[in-house]
C-alpha cells in the first residue's frame, strides 16, 4: 500500500473550513520545534446507510485528556467537534476514509515553556486502505521484535496520543522494514512485551485472549478496547497481563489492532511461525465481527457508529 497521503478538498482549522493548502502552520510553532501536538486517528466506514465513523466519540474525549495531560486548552469540546468531523466527511464527499484530529501549540514562545504559542486545531480527512498492506487482513504479516524499547513509565505520559510519543514507533518500524518485516514489536524497559510500533497486540492460548496490561508503557487503544468488549461478549477469557517475549513465540494467533490496522493478523515473529502461519479461527471471529459493526453490516449494540447524513445521525 502506498504511504501517500490522498489529498482531499477542505480542512477544518479552528472552527472554520479552509483548502487543503490553505493548512497551514509557522516554521517555528512551537509544536513542530519540541513534538507536543496531540491527535487522533480514527476511521468513517462506508456503510449501507452512509458513511459511519466508528466510535468518535471515544476518540475525541482520548484528544480531551491528551490536551488535559500536556496542560493545552482545546477551546472546542466534543459536539462541536463530532459535528466538525461530520461535515468535513460530508464536503470532502467521501464515503469511507481517515480522520486525523490535530491540536498543536503554534508560533509564539522560543523555549521549552509553551506560554505564548496559541493552541490551534485541525480535523482533516482522506481515503486510506489498509494500514500494513494489500493482503495483510487476510493473510497476516511478519513481524520482528524490535531493539528499540518502549519508555519507563513516568518519563512521559504513554496514555496521552501526543505525536513526539511516535518517534519510538517511527525508528521501530523503519528497522523493521529494512530488516524485511512488515512492523515491529516493542518490549517495554522491563523486557516485557508492550506493544506495535503504532498498534496493540493480543495473542490467543488454549483458547484465552491475552493483551499487554496498560502500564505506563502503552496506549490504551479504542480499537483494544473494541475488541476486547467484543470478545467478553462472545464468552471468550479475557486477560489483560505481563506478556512475557517467550509468548510471542508459543502463541496459537497473534494480531495487531489499531484505527490503521483495525485487527492485522501476525503469522510470524522473528521468522518464527505463529500457530501454522496463518490467520487463527479466532483471530478471523474476532475480525470479522469487529469489521461487521464497523461496516453497518451487523447490529450495533454498542453504539459505536457516527453517521455522517442528517438523516442516519438522527436516529443512531
Amino acid at each position: 500500500m502506498s504511504n501517500k497521503i490522498n489529498e482531499t478538498e477542505w480542512i477544518w482549522k479552528n472552527g472554520e473550513f479552509v483548502g487543503w493548502w490553505d493548512a497551514n502552520v509557522h516554521i517555528l510553532c512551537h509544536s513542530l520545534q519540541f513534538g507536543s501536538s496531540m491527535f487522533e486517528g480514527i476511521r468513517c466506514y462506508a456503510t449501507p446507510d452512509g458513511p459511519a465513523i466508528f466510535r468518535l466519540g471515544e476518540h475525541l474525549r482520548r484528544l480531551v485528556d491528551s490536551c488535559r495531560i500536556y496542560r493545552m486548552e482545546l477551546g472546542f469540546d466534543v459536539p462541536a467537534l463530532t459535528e466538525g468531523c461530520r461535515e468535513l466527511v460530508r464536503r470532502n464527499r467521501v464515503d469511507a476514509c481517515y480522520l486525523r484530529p490535530m491540536v498543536l501549540r503554534g508560533y509564539g514562545a522560543a523555549g521549552m515553556n509553551p506560554v505564548g504559542s496559541p493552541v490551534e486545531s485541525y480535523l482533516v480527512c482522506w481515503p486510506w486502505g489498509t494500514y500494513l498492506g494489500e493482503g495483510a487482513l487476510e493473510q497476516g504479516v511478519d513481524v520482528c521484535v524490535s531493539n528499540w524499547q518502549r519508555q519507563e513509565p513516568n518519563t512521559y505520559p504513554a496514555h496521552a496520543k501526543a505525536a513526539g510519543n511516535y518517534l519510538n514507533g517511527q525508528l521501530s518500524r523503519m528497522q523493521a522494514q529494512a530488516d524485511g518485516y512488515a512492523d515491529a514489536i516493542a518490549l517495554g524497559p522491563g523486557g516485557l512485551v508492550s506493544e506495535g510500533s503504532g498498534q496493540n497486540i493480543f495473542l490467543v492460548r488454549d483458547g484465552a485472549l491475552l493483551t499487554p496490561a496498560l502500564d505506563g508503557t502503552n496506549l490504551p487503544g479504542i480499537t483494544r478496547d473494541s475488541i476486547l468488549t467484543i470478545a467478553r461478549d462472545m464468552g471468550i477469557t479475557v486477560r489483560e497481563t505481563q506478556v512475557p517475549r517467550e509468548t510471542l513465540y508459543t502463541a496459537d494467533e497473534l494480531f495487531f489492532t489499531g484505527t490503521a490496522a483495525e485487527l492485522t493478523p501476525i503469522r510470524s515473529v522473528d521468522r518464527i511461525p505463529v500457530g501454522r502461519g496463518s490467520m487463527g479461527p479466532l483471530t478471523r471471529e474476532l475480525q470479522r465481527r469487529y469489521l461487521d459493526i464497523a461496516r453497518g453490516n451487523a447490529p450495533d449494540p454498542y453504539g459505536w457508529l457516527t453517521y455522517v447524513n442528517d438523516r442516519r445521525a438522527a436516529v443512531a
